[in-house]
């Protein structure tokens, strides 16, 4: 034999002796021991572990990149891009960034002739330009003139606390957020290098801070630093614009599309109309504008990754959360966890009652994958149509995981767990009296055009709900199968007859007694199952029993292939003596 074969066939003789070992030990019980097993692990998830919390991330940024509704970016927010075609043009005057700050002085001179509704500087001015001081105090004097001008702040490691001289109460706009706040603490932070930047008080924070597996979905609103609020920028250009302030410390933000899906003018094109004597650019541009300068170039280095894109310009993800701050539907995503707990263990439990009832592997199937689709559809909607995001990724990544392992286990144990009159009669060591039942579905050999096409409807799902049904009729331990052979002649009586068969003990009566009942009980049962699901007539049913005697152990198998040959001949006897 070939080794491969060899070990091939070893390997599924031991796992099958393993799963009729588990079938013996456990039976159906596995499936509420697996569900109690599942119930356990859920609540440790949800109070300490946060298994699921990648996968929720992961199922989020697919939801957000294939919504079907996607809000449009405000039309009043304008992008004034440093890219690289304005980096290439501006080299030949100015050299390479960073240029003389006049040059974003006169800028701001330029454009507020127009009246913006807001100046946005997504640029961090940190330091002096020891090489142009003109050309600060340039830029310095513009900005005094200004009451709509916005600057960022960027916090620092809080373990260098301790080395900073910054107490969060000389910040401008940080203010305590209760009586806890700790007035000589100190707060490592890199403030604007102007005073006039000061002086206007117009400072936020433009601090992203990714989630732990690297992608920016959150944008915060403020930082608690001992007891003090420092608002974000676009917190802070909503206090002064009168925008809606969340009450969250950070918000999901509502991704309007793709990069670049703002309106976006290049830096050097806008400056070089400015400051022309024949403009070619409307005059009102800006006029009412929120204009927010930054740069889109990868060679400034301001890109992170989003669920959008792994190269989304820093520029558009502040345009995106004042965008959301100014309309106020940046995505709630409310931290439900003990009804997210509720839910997963009620689609685990139930997916394991189901099991352990045998309801049936198509009804299961199909109850299930219908959960799953409400839950997914149910967060797919949230995403599209509303500003809450349910995320309900949590219950179907649990419940798939509890189904897949229930399913195997079904299939590796469903021999060994079915009630079986064979397998019985193999594991006793004496003479038993088997009974057998054979009930032809589709009605006797030579009936009705009607009653052919009655059998025809009796597709295999079919055949299992009625196998199903009949296994629940009666008391007595029995065996329910369903032939459906496609043979013709003499054979065609196997062709949808349902075998059901009875073992006892050959001389106590009291069970076949019971057994007795159980065979009426199945006769009875058999025709209201049949117009039930293929809308049969009484032609339709014909039945036949017969009992011998069954040999155990070894012998079993010839035994019962013999009493069903006889009772298909005799069976055949009496169709020939009523004709």
């Amino acid at each position: 034999m070939n080794p491969l074969a060899y070990l091939s066939y070893h390997l599924r003789r031991g796992l099958g002796i393993l799963f009729a070992l588990l079938a013996r030990k456990w039976k159906s019980g596995f499936y509420l021991y697996l569900a109690g097993l599942f119930s356990v692990l859920i609540v440790a998830d949800t109070a300490f572990l946060h298994l699921t919390a990648n996968m929720k991330q992961g199922a989020f940024d697919m939801m957000v990149r294939y919504r079907m509704v996607v809000p449009k970016p405000d039309k009043d927010i304008i992008i004034i891009d440093i890219n690289e075609a304005s980096l290439a043009a501006m080299s030949k005057d100015y050299g390479r960034w960073p240029w003389p700050r006049q040059v974003l002085g006169e800028f701001v001179e330029q454009i507020e002739k127009q009246h913006p509704q807001a100046v946005v500087f997504d640029i961090l001015f940190s330091d002096p330009d020891v090489y142009n001081p003109d050309s600060d105090a340039y830029f310095d004097s513009a900005i005094a003139g200004t009451d709509n001008t916005f600057f960022p702040m960027l916090r620092l490691d809080p373990a260098d606390d301790a080395l900073s001289q910054v107490k969060p109460g000389m910040i401008p706009g940080v203010v305590p957020l209760g009586e806890n706040a700790q007035p000589e603490a100190t707060v490592a932070m890199v403030l604007p290098f102007f005073k006039s930047v000061l002086a206007g008080g117009r400072l936020g924070l433009h601090n992203i801070y990714p989630d732990t597996d690297g992608i920016v979905r959150q944008y915060p609103v403020y930082r608690d630093d001992y007891g003090w609020k420092m608002p974000s920028l676009p917190l802070r250009i909503s206090q002064q614009l009168k925008f809606s302030q969340p009450d969250a410390q950070h918000v999901l933000l509502n991704w309007r599309g793709p990069p670049f899906t703002y309106h976006s003018v290049s830096f050097s094109d806008v400056y070089t109309d400015l400051s022309s004597k024949n403009k070619q650019r409307p005059q009102n541009e800006f006029t009412g504008k929120i204009v927010i300068i930054g740069s889109t170039a990868p060679s400034l280095f301001d890109i992170k990754p989003t669920p959008l894109s792994r190269m989304h310009p820093g520029v558009e993800i502040l345009a995106t959360a004042i965008d959301n701050f100014k309309h106020n539907d940046f995505l709630r995503f409310p931290d439900a966890r003990f009804a997210y707990l509720l839910l997963t263990l009620a689609v685990i439990w139930s997916t394991a009652w189901g099991f352990y009832r045998d309801t049936g592997r198509d009804k299961i199937d199909r109850l299930f994958g219908s959960s799953q689709f409400i839950l997914i559809g149910i967060s797919y909607a949230s995403i599209n149509f509303t500003t809450t995001y349910i995320n309900l990724t949590g219950p179907v990544t649990l419940g798939l995981a509890f189904f897949t392992i229930a399913r195997l286990y079904d299939l590796a144990t469903s021999k060994a767990l079915e009630q079986s009159t064979v397998r019985a009669s193999q594991r006793s060591g004496g003479e038993m009296h088997g009974v057998l039942l054979l009930i032809r579905l589709g009605g006797q050999t030579g009936a009705s055009n009607a009653s052919m096409r009655n059998a025809s409807l009796l597709n295999d799902r079919v055949r299992e709900k009625i196998r199903l049904g009949m296994e629940k009729t009666g008391s007595k331990a029995k065996s329910v199968e369903i032939l459906k052979g496609n043979q013709k002649g003499l054979w065609d009586l196997f062709e949808d007859t349902l075998a059901i068969s009875w073992l006892h003990p050959a001389n106590d009566e009291d069970v076949r007694l019971g057994i007795t009942r159980d065979i009426e009980a199945a006769q009875q049962a058999i025709l209201p199952l049949l117009q039930k699901y293929c809308a049969a007539t009484d032609n339709d049913v014909d039945w036949f029993v017969h009992e011998g005697t069954i040999d155990g152990g070894d012998a079993a198998r010839d035994s019962w292939r013999a009493l069903f040959a006889e009772t298909l001949l005799r069976w055949n006897e009496t169709k020939k003596g009523k004709s």
